[in-house]
């Protein structure tokens, strides 16, 4: 698996967007949102149960990602159009202001190590990408566990103070200072 110092690797991959007819699908590839901080999230199957609440959770920060110069990308190895159906028909996820990346080839899932060796899905992995591509922060959780979108936030907020930053520091409390 990659991890913190490793470069994201190249992809290019089709994403749903929307739920309007002619405007659900663009293409989001390594080179997009330049500049930015990606926040790249993948959970293992679309219409299951834990994974929407981790989407909707996601969506409901996206305006705290985006005042930090971040966007947030979802991904699973499910095809675009399982993607669309499932935003058209799950109320938690049909206004969602992210894309939903699909990685139905697995191309990206494999060369970031995060495929579960025996359901051949992706395990619950976070990445923090800085602006030049870099891993600065990855998380794994089991299949059955949801992850914490507002750690995922704290992390960025620690990251982008470029200093020390103690155990539970929040934004706007003090950092560390070497003696």
């Amino acid at each position: 698996m990659l991890t913190v110092g490793d470069k994201l690797p190249a992809f290019d991959l089709q994403a749903v967007v929307s739920i309007e007819p002619g405007s659900a699908f663009t293409r989001i590839t390594d080179r997009s949102a330049p500049g930015k901080w990606k926040i790249l999230f993948f959970w293992p199957k679309d219409f299951t149960f834990v994974c929407p609440t981790e989407i909707a959770a996601f969506g409901a920060l996206n305006g705290e990602f985006a005042d930090r110069d971040a966007v947030i990308w979802g991904a699973s190895t499910d095809s675009e159009f399982v993607h669309l159906a499932w935003r058209q028909n799950h109320k938690d996820l049909k206004a969602l202001p992210f894309p939903m990346l699909s990685d139905i080839k697995r191309e990206l899932s494999a060369a970031l190590g995060i495929l579960h060796a025996e359901e051949g899905v992706c395990l619950r992995a976070t990445f923090v990408v800085d602006p030049e591509g870099i891993i600065r922060f990855v998380s794994v959780n089991d299949l059955s566990v949801g992850r914490n979108p507002q750690e995922v936030l704290r992390v960025l907020d620690a990251l982008q103070t470029d200093e020390l930053c103690p155990c539970n520091w929040q934004k706007g409390e003090e950092v560390l200072k070497v003696a």
